[in-house]
């Protein structure tokens, strides 16, 4: 396969992340539905917790096994246990102190009065970034732009899997690995944009064009830093992060669920989103990946 047949396939597999963000342009949703596509995405977003600590922790016990047997060294065990609990705690603490950052940035009140007791000169406008925008926009545009970076470092990862196994030659590994997160990332896209379907709020078509960026673009970049070296320590220093970033996330939705109300619907779909995860899982599987 050629270097660029592969990017091209690297980059499929991550673009496939747009197919389940119209339904965040869904208007008039009622609360049940709002209520129901927030259980959804949460639920996808626990099992893909579960599949990236599961992926990060085989990195960890492979090298356990490998010291243990005599075959690898008690400081690779060491290096990767440190490596994967400073990802998951920078990946979830980052984002609390990211949200707290924010929170100090805006402006205090001020009263009426002492407004028009002291003259303030005109504030300049000053131009933001898209990304930018999006952190300090509503609770809902921030919560997706915090999924939308686990997801993408999640993303990362599998770019590198795909990108080394073509470099090892494992090249029906390699294609069976792009279908299987072409078809993961189609449910992680829902995932990304839940916030939004419920708080009832209408994200443009540009925003959602950053987020797939953010969440899919590492799929590509992640092949092409794949395909040139491979790196274990790497990929389980991004799962790390990735799954530090999500249990944050899930948090967030899960406070969101309980202030939408209807817990029958939140169990229902939790379990709707998780089993909704575990079967393009099942599909990579009987893939042979």
């Amino acid at each position: 396969m050629s270097t660029g047949t592969l990017l091209l396939l690297g980059f499929l597999a991550g673009a496939t992340i747009v197919l389940g963000m119209p339904i965040a342009r869904i208007d008039r949703a009622v609360p049940r539905t709002r209520a129901l596509l927030n259980a959804i995405a949460c639920g996808i977003l626990i099992f893909l917790l579960f599949d990236v600590l599961a992926h990060a922790n085989e990195f960890v016990e492979g090298s356990l096994t490998a010291a243990t047997d005599g075959k690898g060294s008690w400081g690779t065990f060491v290096g990767y246990v440190v490596l994967f609990a400073g990802g998951l705690a920078v990946g979830a603490l980052s984002l609390v102190a990211y949200d707290r950052w924010l929170a100090r940035r805006a402006a205090p009140p001020v009263s009426l009065s002492a407004a028009a007791a002291t003259p303030r000169a005109e504030p300049v406008e000053r131009r933001r970034g898209p990304i930018a925008q999006l952190s300090a926009g509503s609770d809902a545009a921030r919560l997706a732009l915090f999924i939308a970076l686990g997801i993408g470092l999640h993303n990362f990862s599998e770019g590198l899997a795909i990108g080394q196994s073509a470099a090892q030659g494992e090249i029906s590994l390699a294609l069976a690995l792009i279908v299987g997160f072409a078809l993961h990332n189609g449910t992680e896209g829902f995932g990304i944009v839940g916030p939004y379907a419920a708080s009832g709020e209408r994200p443009s078509w540009a925003t959602l064009g950053l987020l797939a960026l953010i969440g899919g673009g590492p799929t590509f970049l992640g092949t092409l830093l794949g395909q040139s070296f491979v790196n274990d320590a790497l990929a389980l220093l991004f799962l790390a992060l990735a799954a530090g970033s999500i249990v944050y996330v899930v948090v967030q939705l899960l406070k969101t669920a309980q202030k939408l109300g209807h817990q029958h619907l939140l169990m229902g779909g939790l379990v709707i989103g998780t089993l909704l995860g575990f079967a393009t899982d099942w599909i990579l599987v009987a893939a042979g990946a």
